[in-house]
């Protein structure tokens, strides 16, 4: 595998940053691998594992190296439309696509639109909330996060992020109701910048969440759709949110190694399995 060489590709609001690992002598279709908001960094360990593909990664809009022009939240549909261009960019695909977390609510957006571009799905832990049994108290809780961020900067709404994704089984109730952690108990800044522009907090928590497939699009679609689950996720938000969608899909979800960011290293902060990850991968891309 070379190094990677960076180019872009012009969307509207945004000018959107990918780089391609090429593997001349590869036979298979490109790699593309996205999270969001977790930018092209949080997969090169990952990429790594596969220098016999040309393997693509890419900053979603507002996060890493591409700009966005315009403030506020970025849709599912938005980021779609992104992945189109850079995928239409590669020669139109069709592509292997996985997709992680944020990332794979994306992708799924890509396949029932543009269905051609793209092989085989991997989407590993989308968290749909609003797809599970919960989904008003889930739904509740991120829109509390989205409030807390607005009312009080990054640290408390980070604070209670960890606490709900983190959170083993159905979101109760009252739970926007309970006492929390705060920002200091996950070493968190406790005064507020005054900054609102974060990638997570700012523009995608509450579009990724709420947002619904188009499961009658992705029932037709040409693409084998494969969803994947952290064997060390429990009952937390997202692998129940990958399950509902499998469910909706008519499918078993497939187990993968470690936890929601089973791929990343240790540098990280909390490391998965990503050699074991990546074996794992394969195997599913390798069934196609």
């Amino acid at each position: 595998m070379t190094s990677p060489e960076t180019h872009t590709v012009d969307a509207p609001g945004a000018t959107v940053t990918y780089d391609v690992r090429s593997a001349a002598e590869s036979t298979e279709p490109i790699l593309l691998m996205i999270g969001s908001p977790m930018d092209a960094s949080g997969f090169t360990t990952l990429a790594g594992f596969f220098p016999d593909r040309t393997v693509v990664t890419y900053d979603p809009r507002g996060t890493g190296r591409s700009a966005k022009s315009e403030s506020g939240e970025s849709t599912p549909e938005q980021h779609a439309d992104d992945v189109h261009r850079v995928i239409s960019a590669l020669g139109g695909g069709p592509v292997d696509l996985f997709a992680s977390s944020g990332g794979a609510i994306n992708a799924l957006a890509v396949v029932a639109r543009h269905p051609e571009q793209v092989r085989t799905l991997v989407a590993h832990e989308p968290p749909a909330a609003q797809l599970v049994a919960d989904r008003e108290a889930a739904l509740a809780a991120v829109q509390d996060i989205r409030d807390t961020y607005q009312r009080d900067g990054f640290g408390p709404a980070m604070a209670k992020f960890i606490a709900l994704t983190s959170f083993e089984g159905p979101v109760p109730a009252d739970y926007t109701d309970r006492p929390g952690p705060g920002a200091a108990d996950f070493g968190l800044p406790t005064e507020d910048d005054g900054k609102r522009d974060d990638a997570l907090l700012g523009q995608n928590i509450i579009t990724c969440t709420h947002y619904e497939p188009d499961f009658d699009a992705l029932a037709k679609a040409s693409t084998r759709i494969v969803v994947a689950v952290g064997a060390e996720s429990g009952q937390q938000l997202a692998r129940r949110g990958g399950e509902a969608v499998a469910e909706r899909l008519g499918t078993e979800p497939v187990v993968f190694p470690s936890h929601h960011g089973g791929f990343l290293p240790p540098d990280f902060g909390y490391p998965g399995q990503p050699e074991a990850f990546a074996v794992a991968l394969r195997k599913v891309l390798d069934e196609g």
